[in-house]
């Protein structure tokens, strides 16, 4: 006999907390006692004698006798506390609510809409922000509300601050640059209240200003790539959630450095945001561990 599980009702905790005996075991039985039936666990430990211990785990919600209120403040008083944890649970059956800010490039925006949109990354997209108009032909094809705010030296802060509370209004859970050529004040991240999520070419700081790829071919490159990361107030230097990288040869020109960097570009931002969707990233002070 086996059971029909709905794989919309489940929930997954992630836990951070120095390492000690006995916690995967607290954890598990905890979940045992309530009649929570683990799926996927993973751990990692940077150092069993006095490092920090990180968790994932996914369970079904079926069979649990507590509502998901008891259950938070029954897991913090009877397991977070003891051990000292920072924790989170998230239900699955509540898509996580992605706002996107972009510019004129539209290969990593539009490759989010289309795996939104096929079921490869499960969220909703409430609201996108751009400074132009340039795409909101496209936003529109795919029922995605767009607001253009433009940004220029003098308005920064207002804009910034409409910003602000363009997302809040929509309640976003994160946001995702895709490509979106302003840098974001102190400011706009605080206000903003949420995780953000950057993808760039990794040819930074080698290859800086507008033309990194025609940089690139001058100097004869054999690789392209691309990194994605949380951003912090200190430009690109945030947690890094994923990279990649293509080989090239003597035989690229600009545009097809171009071509190729946009293609890693498109499929590292896209890892990087379904990590982020499915609670497989924990930050640990500039880096991260991605299960």
């Amino acid at each position: 006999m086996t059971l029909d599980l709905d794989p919309r009702n489940t929930a997954r905790l992630t836990i951070s907390c120095p390492d000690r005996k006995g916690i995967v075991a607290a954890v598990s039985q905890f979940l045992h006692n309530h009649g929570a039936n683990i799926i996927h666990s993973d751990q990692h430990s940077t150092d069993p004698q006095g490092g920090q211990f990180f968790m994932r785990m996914e369970f079904h919600l079926d069979g649990l006798d507590l509502a998901k209120e008891q259950f938070e403040r029954a897991f913090g008083r009877v397991v977070a506390e003891p051990f000292e944890m920072n924790w989170r649970v998230w239900y699955t059956a509540q898509p996580k609510r992605m706002g996107i800010m972009v510019s004129k490039y539209d290969h990593c925006f539009l490759d989010l809409l289309v795996r939104k949109r096929r079921g490869e990354l499960d969220v909703e997209i409430p609201l996108v922000i751009s400074n132009h108009d340039t795409l909101r032909g496209d936003a529109e094809m795919f029922g995605v509300p767009f607001v253009q705010v433009g940004v220029t030296k003098d308005t920064k802060a207002e804009a910034e601050a409409e910003q602000i509370r363009l997302f809040h209004e929509a309640g976003v859970d994160f946001v995702v640059l895709a490509r979106y050529m302003q840098i974001l004040s102190g400011e706009l991240l605080r206000g903003l209240g949420v995780p953000v999520i950057n993808i760039h070419h990794s040819f930074l700081p080698a290859f800086i200003g507008a033309n990194p790829y025609r940089a690139a071919f001058q100097r004869g490159v054999k690789l392209v790539g691309a990194t994605a990361h949380y951003v912090t107030e200190e430009l690109d230097a945030g947690p890094i959630i994923e990279q990649d990288v293509a080989r090239v040869t003597h035989r690229e020109t600009p545009d097809t450095l171009m071509r190729l960097g946009r293609d890693v570009e498109r499929q590292v931002l896209a890892r990087a945001v379904k990590a982020h969707v499915e609670d497989r990233v924990l930050v640990s002070g500039n880096k991260t561990v991605v299960f």
